[in-house]
């Protein structure tokens, strides 16, 4: 088991203090990332103690250390999952061969624009999500949203150590501009547009933390089939700490239900915003919101980019070693959802060309899973509505659906039918202005807000009632 050597200035585990060159490279640049969390990272907690979890080793046990720390002195560092012996590439035309410690000059472009665009989505979301503690409904969801930041933040050292280490000059570039660009920028933009939306209440950040981190997930484990050895075991430990954002996402969620169930049952009805909740419809309204822009991220259904990455061994399927086929699809086929004039048909296309439908696929399932969960809290709550996702076509900017005029139960309609939907579909201004005046602090160690009920345990063996941020 490796451990993380925390005497060094950047904690590491990659035997940074070998390369004095690139040490002192990265070290120029840690100043320029303090200085960019102090001005974009949360705001008003700089100086709070926050119970948060600190790498320790990258093995299975003993990864994760709790403690109280100061978000701008959390030790963020550079950390890779253990290497496999002889790994070899795992699909692609390369399939078999051992898979590579260097970057091809071939596939340097390509490389370094995956590592970017991953890059760019890590401070992106810090950014969004800044202004969040002000109105934050606990002591312990405070602490969990700064610890998604923290990690959010070593996600970003983790593809900039990538970027210095084998990309040079460009390299340097390319982790500079992460630092330049700011979500919402006018000038300078994230290059994302899902990342570009300030996320400016808890529910969004709750479904935030589901669907976009979880589409963090998907790509994180195509990435981490890659082979380009170093950008798989960098992802194969940032999925580590992505599994508590969206554990975070899918309790958050789990628990306004809850407490909107409870209200419901209470009321008898499900207008309860005078009890302090939040309806379901605007739960549901949300949900759709976020969903669509989330697929919007998988990119276009076919994709020649995914299939030349695909093709070279730089990104691969969810799961890709554990697929029974024979790893090229050069004469495979898969069925894509197609928009018409007045239907939605199914087509087979060439697999390496819906390889974004794939990954969107496996996507949707595994949020179908969130989805049941919470409807077996209403159902016991003898709630008898149901939450469901969408339609993969509704309100999408992105790809064949981008423009089409799709119900969330997967029906083409004119654009003056679509634009009445809407309002029913999609959150209002109301809605949000409804949500916003509830969005008001408790910090109180173990006291919630009226739209959230408590979780069923604490974090890291402590009581709900912990002071997990001294404020």
């Amino acid at each position: 088991m490796t451990r993380v050597d925390y005497g060094d200035l950047i904690p590491n585990n990659v035997d940074l203090g070998d390369d004095k060159r690139l040490e002192r490279a990265l070290a120029s640049w840690q100043p320029r990332y303090l200085e960019w969390w102090r001005s974009a990272g949360p705001q008003h907690f700089a100086s709070s103690d926050v119970y948060l979890r600190t790498a320790v080793s990258v093995g299975k046990e003993g990864w994760a250390n709790f403690d109280y720390v100061k978000m701008p002195e959390y030790r963020w560092g550079i950390f890779l999952a253990e290497p496999a012996a002889d790994r070899r590439v795992a699909f692609g035309a390369r399939r078999g061969e051992p898979v590579f410690q260097e970057v091809p000059g071939e596939y340097r472009f390509d490389l370094r624009r995956l590592i970017v665009v991953q890059g760019d989505t890590e401070p992106a979301s810090v950014e969004q999500q800044r202004h969040l503690g002000a109105t934050a409904p606990s002591l312990y969801d405070l602490r969990n949203l700064f610890q998604v930041n923290v990690e959010e933040g070593r996600h970003l050292w983790a593809m900039v150590y990538l970027l210095h280490r084998y990309f040079g000059r460009d390299g340097r570039e390319e982790a500079e501009a992460l630092l330049e660009r700011h979500s919402g920028d006018v000038d300078r933009p994230r290059l994302l547009e899902a990342f570009n939306k300030p996320t400016t209440d808890w529910l969004s950040f709750f479904f935030f933390t589901y669907f976009t981190d979880r589409d963090g997930k998907f790509q994180l484990h195509a990435l981490a089939e890659s082979a380009f050895d170093p950008l798989a075991r960098t992802t194969q430990f940032m999925l580590k700490e992505e599994a508590h954002h969206m554990f975070v996402g899918a309790t958050g969620i789990a628990r306004v239900v809850q407490r909107t169930a409870e209200l419901m049952r209470a009321e008898d009805s499900d207008d309860i915003q005078r009890l302090g909740g939040i309806n379901l419809s605007t739960i549901q309204r949300y949900l759709n919101a976020h969903f669509s822009v989330t697929l919007d991220l998988f990119g276009s259904e076919g994709s020649s980019n995914a299939a030349s990455y695909y093709a070279a061994g730089l990104k691969g399927r969810f799961h890709e070693s554990d697929r029974q086929d024979d790893h090229h699809l050069a004469e495979a086929s898969y069925p894509v959802d197609s928009p018409g004039d007045a239907d939605i048909t199914i087509r087979e296309v060439p697999a390496l060309q819906a390889l974004n439908v794939m990954l969107q696929d496996d996507f949707i399932d595994d949020c179908r899973k969130g989805v049941d969960r919470w409807n077996r809290i209403l159902s016991k709550a003898g709630v008898d509505v149901q939450l469901a996702l969408p339609h993969r076509g509704f309100n999408r900017s992105v790809g064949a659906f981008a423009g089409r005029h799709v119900t969330p139960d997967g029906r083409i309609v004119s654009a003056a039918e679509w634009e009445l939907g809407a309002r029913e579909w999609l959150p209002s201004e109301h809605d949000r202005d409804v949500v916003a005046e509830l969005m008001q602090p408790c910090t109180t160690p173990g006291e919630f807000a009226s739209w959230i009920a408590p979780p069923e345990t604490g974090v890291g063996g402590r009581e709900r009632d912990f002071a997990y941020v001294r404020t």
